[in-house]
């Protein structure tokens, strides 16, 4: 269980080393939609997304013993990336399992914060299995993306500060892969503002949680292929999907060309370079994809991690 004080304390944990991210308006696309959004631009956060949070708060919290050994994580990005950053910071050894077709800008960036990498194919190999094997052959500490209560909880301070800096939001919209960000902050939301609703974006090419949602039990889908590699997730988290169950209204799922869209139009209308898994947001605003009710909505920009070529593909399509 991950409760409101996890969060709280979580703020405490990693308030010296992280970022307090802006928020954004554009008045635009206020007055196109005839509500008020408010974008949280975690992209600028260290290590470019919202993971470091997590990362740092679950690495310092380690034994000494745990710390000496070194740690290790499997990521296609931007977990690998906290995960380094965090382990540089705190003197500790950090080896990163990634898969062979991840962003080159990501593995760049995770190997220069000092992690040693190593590739997996993602379409034969699974991620979880090349991890745990390794730690146990060097007696390495196990830090996964999403399924750890100390990673929730750091993820979770993303909707304090969204809420501190944002009064009376009545909804949030929230990018969904493994589960870890958007349960950690409907668990924050909620302890500060029990009847605020919280929507979880997600690729319609990576819809697992939306079909684990539909059914009330955690669903397996095929390794999914979606511009939002951030989001390339085949499965909930067996921690995180009893969260959402619990604390989210509903998972609302965008096409390829809706996030494309939607990453496109924060590069052009706030100056702001995400990443498409950011994008996932946004185009579903674009897409009119927005619940009946909302007059004060919060959108979580997760990262801005983003290869040129994909960056430069965006208006091929436009």
């Amino acid at each position: 269980m991950v409760t409101y004080q996890d969060v709280v304390s979580a703020a405490h944990q990693i308030a010296s080393v992280v970022h307090h991210t802006p928020v954004y308006q554009s008045q635009t696309l206020n007055a196109q939609l005839g509500i008020e959004v408010f974008f949280k631009g975690e992209h600028l956060q260290r290590t470019g997304s919202f993971k470091f949070r997590g990362a740092y708060n679950a690495l310092s919290r380690l034994t000494m013993s745990q710390r000496r050994t070194g740690v290790i994580a499997f990521s296609s990005g931007n977990h690998a990336q906290g995960v380094a950053l965090a382990a540089q910071l705190l003197g500790i050894p950090a080896v990163i399992c990634m898969p062979t077709d991840a962003p080159a800008v990501k593995v760049t960036a995770t190997i220069g914060y000092g992690a040693e990498v190593i590739r997996y194919d993602r379409l034969t190999q699974n991620r979880e299995v090349v991890a745990k094997t390794i730690a146990e052959e060097r007696g390495l500490t196990l830090i996964p993306p999403y399924d750890h209560p100390h990673i929730i909880a750091g993820q979770g301070t993303v909707a304090l500060e969204l809420c501190a800096a944002v009064p009376e939001l009545d909804a949030l919209f929230v990018p969904v892969g493994g589960g870890g960000l958007i349960s950690g902050c409907a668990i924050a939301a909620h302890g500060l503002h029990p009847n605020l609703r919280v929507f979880g974006i997600e690729p319609e090419q990576a819809d697992d949680t939306a079909q684990s949602f539909r059914r009330g039990v955690r669903t397996v889908i095929a390794a999914p292929d979606t511009i939002a590699d951030g989001l390339r997730v085949n499965a909930p988290g067996v921690l995180t999907f009893p969260l959402l169950q619990e604390h989210v209204a509903d998972i609302i799922t965008v096409s390829e060309a809706e996030i494309r869209a939607g990453t496109r139009y924060i590069i052009e209308r706030l100056k702001q370079v995400i990443e498409p898994s950011a994008g996932t947001g946004p185009g579903a605003l674009l897409a009119g994809k927005i619940p009946a009710g909302v007059q004060r909505l919060g959108v979580v920009l997760c990262g801005g991690n983003i290869e040129p070529q994909v960056l430069s593909s965006l208006w091929d399509d436009a």
